[in-house]
């Protein structure tokens, strides 16, 4: 009977449980349960965005863009609480990953964002309260189709960086004829080498498979003939037409130049179908204040300009100094750069097209650093003794003789394609979740409108004094520098609502005391603001005649709505 007692006791303890402990970052009892520490391809987080629209349908919804090039659908995620404020009346938040396909962790992060916000909201006050006021579009693949080539076709861990368009390379005649080959049959193209006592290369003295120059007065041991293939077309040279070649990040209408200039650029601004449908997307959708394109690697937080002829404007700058200084802190390792002067020049780039041409603020991030390996400055040798030490040899294919048409007997190995470029699984998730809370302070920080008081006086002859002070208590103004400059959108306005008063005239300033004040005479009842700066305010005044009651409105394109009614 005792005994029976105790099995009863447990089960009543068991019944009463709560959720089992976690630790904090995200749930340990998802609606939408994914692995993090592995990569998916397109079909697998269309699986995944499309569980997330079925268990949060009052938070996300899924929608295509249309086809890729291979068929493949663009998706995109739309998150926010659509039952609080209109969509479109909510600063939006952009982000895309994988436009350079064998980037493979962009897509992951993306999709993680998209994962996190949906199921955090409603279990986390600060992400309830950021989708009450934002709304995310996530786009995970840009070349969707190039994903899947490099994931299920031998390819190094930088291709194809290229979509699957078929493009004549070498001007023979003919197309993608003479791409890589997987000479040793392990679904990875590595490198070539030849025994040669007159080579300059030779084994690294610690780390053998590791190949490395040798010094000025070093006798050499191999010569190195580039990556794994053949001359498939007879044309004397190995591997010159393969995926592609195209850059779709070179596609974009800000700055484009011709390929003789750019390499990669196509034929003409948006000329790559799934480039033009993002960009038909945001063009259409000029609520959106931020933007996030994530690629790989090297642990960059990066804006533009891309051209070093090309100029942000200085108090634009000032804000994305704000933003990457803090993400500096956020990411471990990661360096805040410029395009231009900090890594090298682009032209047609899409972070230049969202700034310059949309008004959007935009970073791309480079994902992954070797600082990751072991939480200090990367040394030359750090990727070997991480790969022996960590990942146990799996990171390097071991050289292996092969025959080679044209180069008789060669040896086939070194790193495999997963490797140096992307994260292994146990770093995977760390990665997702840094940068997706990147992405989320970022949003936070885009501007929102807001009516902070409302102040009234009586004034001789039946007339009233009305003040509005509208403010914006975030980092990011409601419009950048570049956007008053090039009219990208209209003017914020301020609108004094009422049915028993007429409007005399009305004043706007950046002083609270209206010194330097400017007079509307048009249409004094909706005043016209270039912008509202980040953490500063705008203040209205009215002169009317008659009593309330009244309603004042703000209305930003990218910095929301808000109203007060006296």
């Amino acid at each position: 009977m005792r005994y029976a007692a105790i099995v009863v006791l447990l089960f009543v303890a068991q019944e009463k449980q709560e959720k089992p402990y976690q630790p904090m970052g995200a749930p340990s009892d998802p609606r939408v349960d994914v692995r993090w520490n592995r990569y998916h391809d397109h079909g697998e987080i269309a699986k995944i965005f499309s569980d997330l629209a079925k268990a949060f349908p009052n938070a996300a919804k899924l929608s295509t863009l249309g086809k890729s090039y291979g068929g493949r659908d663009m998706l995109v995620m739309t998150i926010t609480n659509f039952a609080v404020g209109s969509e479109m009346e909510k600063a939006a938040f952009w982000v895309d990953g994988g436009i350079h396909a064998n980037e493979l962790q962009g897509p992951e992060v993306a999709a993680y964002t998209a994962w996190y916000l949906c199921e955090m909201n409603g279990r986390l006050p600060f992400i309830t309260k950021l989708l009450n006021e934002r709304v995310f579009y996530i786009l995970p693949m840009l070349s969707p189709d190039s994903r899947d080539a490099h994931m299920y076709k031998p390819n190094t861990t930088h291709s194809p960086r290229s979509g699957q368009r078929p493009v004549d390379d070498d001007k023979d005649g003919l197309v993608d004829e003479d791409g890589p080959d997987d000479l040793d049959g392990n679904d990875s193209i590595s490198q070539m080498r030849i025994k040669d006592p007159n080579g300059r290369y030779k084994k690294h003295p610690d780390f053998p498979d590791m190949m490395v120059p040798c010094k000025p007065d070093e006798t050499g041991e191999y010569t190195m003939l580039g990556m794994e293939g053949i001359d498939n077309d007879g044309d004397g040279r190995v591997n010159e037409d393969g995926d592609g070649f195209y850059d779709p990040n070179r596609d974009w209408a800000w700055n484009w130049q011709p390929d003789y200039v750019q390499h990669g650029a196509h034929r003409y601004p948006f000329s790559i179908l799934e480039n033009r449908m993002m960009a038909d997307f945001v063009a259409s959708h000029p609520n959106l204040a931020g933007a996030q394109s994530f690629h790989n690697a090297g642990g960059m937080i990066l804006r533009g300009p891309g051209a070093k002829t090309d100029r942000y404007d200085g108090s634009d700058v000032g804000v994305y100094d704000v933003i990457a200084k803090k993400g500096e802190q956020m990411l471990p390792g990661y360096r805040y750069l410029d395009v231009a002067f900090g890594l090298y020049e682009v032209w047609g780039g899409e972070l230049d097209w969202l700034y310059a041409m949309q008004g959007i603020l935009t970073f791309s991030n480079e994902l992954w650093t070797n600082f990751n390996l072991f939480r200090r400055d990367a040394q030359e040798t750090d990727t070997q003794f991480f790969n022996r030490h960590l990942l146990f040899n799996e990171g390097v294919s071991p050289w292996k003789e092969v025959a080679h048409p044209q180069f008789g007997r060669v040896e086939v190995g070194g790193f495999r394609k997963e490797w140096t470029r992307q994260p292994p699984s146990f770093l995977l998730e760390e990665e997702c979740h840094r940068n997706m809370a990147f992405v989320v302070y970022h949003a936070d920080q885009m501007p929102q409108i807001k009516v902070q008081s409302l102040e009234s006086r009586a004034l001789e002859g039946g007339l009233m004094e009305i003040t509005a002070v509208i403010t914006n208590p975030k980092v990011i103004p409601t419009r950048l520098a570049v956007d008053v400059k090039n009219g990208i959108t209209p003017r914020d306005r301020v609108t004094l609502q009422a049915k028993d008063l007429k409007v005399i005239t009305a004043l706007v300033s950046t002083d609270r005391f209206f010194r330097g004040a400017k007079e509307q005479k048009r249409k004094p009842e909706e005043l016209r603001l270039d912008t509202v700066p980040g953490m500063g305010a705008v203040y209205c005044r009215w002169i009317v005649k008659g009593v309330g009651p009244y309603t004042v409105t703000a209305r930003s394109a990218k910095g929301g709505t808000d109203a007060v009614i006296r």
